[in-house]
């Protein structure tokens, strides 16, 4: 038990500079495609070409460290990550750009691996407090690697690919030599008896049609979304409409982090704890389409800065009540099902909403994909509205207007 508790502060520093390295090339999307001088509206297709990759891969990478082992599938992601890192900060022209982040996709699933080890490592007691960790270490890299890939894109484009690939090095090292593998030979026999179910269009399609469940995911899907066109366009809206240097993208994707990271760290808890979950869920939503729409006719730094804020706290408290809600809305065998079925549709909407921001941007600038993302947000909150509370579907203990979902 001793080995299990010191894993969990290792596998936190893993995670944590992987998410750094992850984040430090997010503000830059628009000076790569500027640099091989391609249209601004390619930022869509090369964020989805990794998010296609990962959602066919991330699956795999999951089965794959079942059967052998988290720690050689924690090698074999971290490795793809160093060597995509490396092929960006020496890529030559766009293809070799495209290559970086499809390789990078292709070996994904880091994240999934991790949360896995720490299902190995941890009983019912202290599982949330392991998975917690998890997201934290996903959060402040996040902050933290935005930040300085703008900071250190001033001593030239290549230097944030270049020390991404050295903290992705230096986790392939820790997880070498110190990591411990968590797979015990009874925990290999519990995962073959009740393997991974895969997503399916008919296990999608069955739980939208479920009263209690069905509008929590349809909302679910279509925030999603919304909030993937906003945050995959924002370096091209705030390089073309706003003309903002890398290192201020950098530091306003930080900004927004640290907001979301409070509300979802404390204030949603506090609010949870005086306020109907439903309303608030409609009320975050509402609030962040309100800022949405703020944030995409913003003229000015100064504006934007104030734009982001009912935009990061309004996104932190709806997405967060709607995963509490979805839980709520089927028993509690089946919950963990539920939620992987929302993640995969997420993944599928990381793929889509790319490639629609960058075909709204070529076509009508850079301001629209975000005033679209206000209008699919608005809805949802409309949505909500209507059904979580009017017709409260989640009423008497979130099963009411529910079956039981087999997932």
């Amino acid at each position: 038990m001793r080995t299990r508790k010191a894993s969990l502060p290792l596998l936190f520093s893993v995670v944590f500079m992987d998410m750094v390295g992850f984040g430090f090339i997010i503000p830059l999307i628009p000076d790569y495609i500027a640099r091989f001088g391609g249209n601004p509206a390619l930022a869509g297709l090369l964020q989805a070409s990794y998010a296609i990759g990962q959602f066919f891969a991330a699956p795999i990478v999951g089965r794959l460290s079942d059967r052998f082992g988290r720690k050689p599938l924690f090698l074999f992601s971290i490795g793809g990550t160093f060597l995509s890192l490396l092929l960006l900060g020496f890529a030559p022209s766009m293809t070799f750009l495209f290559l970086s982040r499809i390789l990078d996709g292709l070996t994904g699933g880091n994240i999934t691996v991790a949360q896995s080890y720490i299902v190995d490592i941890t009983d019912n007691r202290n599982r949330a407090k392991g998975l917690g960790l998890i997201g934290m270490a996903f959060g402040l890299g996040f902050i933290i690697g935005p930040l300085f890939g703008g900071l250190l894109s001033q001593f030239g484009l290549a230097v944030p690919a270049f020390v991404a690939a050295g903290i992705a090095l230096t986790n392939l090292l820790l997880i070498g030599f110190v990591l411990p593998e968590s797979l015990t030979v009874e925990r290999k026999e519990e995962l073959a008896r009740n393997p991974r179910r895969a997503f399916s269009g008919r296990l999608l399609i069955e739980t939208l049609r479920r009263r209690g469940t069905g509008p929590v995911l349809h909302m679910t899907i279509i925030y999603s979304f919304a909030f993937v066109l906003f945050e995959s366009m924002f370096a091209i809206f705030a390089s073309s409409a706003l003309g903002l240097s890398s290192s201020t993208r950098g530091l306003l994707l930080a900004y927004v982090g640290l907001l979301v990271a409070f509300v979802q760290g404390g204030l949603v808890g506090a609010l949870a704890k005086r306020f109907d979950e439903r309303r608030l869920a409609v009320a975050g939503i509402a609030l962040a389409a309100a800022g949405l729409l703020f944030y995409a006719l913003s003229p000015s730094l100064a504006v934007l800065v104030l734009a982001l804020l009912p935009l990061s706290i309004g996104s932190g408290i709806g997405s967060t009540m709607l995963r509490t809600l979805l839980t709520k809305s089927v028993p509690h065998e089946a919950s963990g099902g539920t939620l992987g079925l929302a993640s995969s549709v997420e993944s599928l909407t990381r793929i889509a909403g790319p490639l629609a921001g960058g075909a709204l941007l070529g076509l009508l600038g850079p301001r629209m994909p975000s005033i679209a993302a206000s209008i699919l947000a608005a809805y949802t909150a409309w949505f909500g509205y209507r059904f979580l509370i009017k017709e409260d579907c989640l009423a008497e203990g979130g099963t009411a207007c529910s079956e039981p979902v087999q997932v």
